[in-house]
């Protein structure tokens, strides 16, 4: 294993422990609701809620949703594992590599939730008994878990205008979104892949176009 490769590994692992530490930790200290301000900030909170494992508090209904996400994204993680050892085996930018790596942190770290905390946590729910570990009996079956999420930036938070048609007096809230480590991650890492590393796609699909080009092309021939 080369420097880099190690460095993509040991990012791929801190942000997973991290993710599953933060999880577990508001997980068996609060109940769906619960939280606090960060550094007493009224706009930077954590906040404890769950889904059913789409980033930010989205959700795909039903168990046969759920079955339906969680395949989803282990079959998303299979293929962005071999297309990571593809791009460092040809060598490309670490930062490429580290962007990738990111993404499949964040999946690994939802798919985890979804996986196996149904079947380790008993249920959370609102202003009730702070959830257990390996309880009698879990709270949902195999990939059926819902992801835990925690951070909440509602950096404005006020009321539309009275005046405003259909929406006059309600509430309004931006960043309204909750979210976990492993939202950010692959946020993080989609956002470094579009705004650093998009012409490396654009140069690999030039590539196949230009070889597929040169299969179909009939060379010239002479006249004598």
């Amino acid at each position: 294993m080369t420097k880099k490769t190690g460095l993509i590994v040991a990012i791929i692992a801190l942000v997973i422990i991290l993710d599953q530490w933060l999880k577990i930790h508001i997980k068996l200290n609060y109940s769906i609701g619960g939280g606090y301000n960060i550094l007493g900030l009224d706009w930077a909170r954590i906040h404890f809620v769950e889904n059913e494992g789409m980033a930010f508090g989205l959700t795909l209904g039903g168990v046969a949703g759920k079955y339906v996400l969680s395949i989803f994204r282990i079959i998303m993680v299979g293929f962005l594992i071999h297309f990571l050892n593809a791009i460092i085996k040809s060598k490309e930018s670490l930062g490429l590599q580290i962007s990738f790596g990111l993404i499949i942190a964040g999946a690994i770290g939802n798919i985890i939730d979804s996986a196996v905390y149904g079947l380790v946590f008993s249920r959370s729910c609102y202003h009730c008994e702070i959830a257990q570990f390996l309880p009698d009996a879990g709270y949902a079956g195999f990939l059926q878990g819902s992801v835990v999420d925690m951070f909440y930036f509602p950096l404005i938070n006020s009321t539309w205008p009275s005046w405003m048609p259909f929406v006059g007096g309600d509430n309004f809230a931006f960043f309204k979104p909750v979210f976990n480590v492993a939202d950010a991650a692959i946020s993080v890492g989609v956002f470094l892949i579009i705004v650093f590393y998009r012409s490396y796609f654009l140069s690999s699909g030039k590539k196949k176009i230009e070889k597929a080009e040169a299969v179909v092309t009939i060379p010239e021939q002479s006249v004598d």
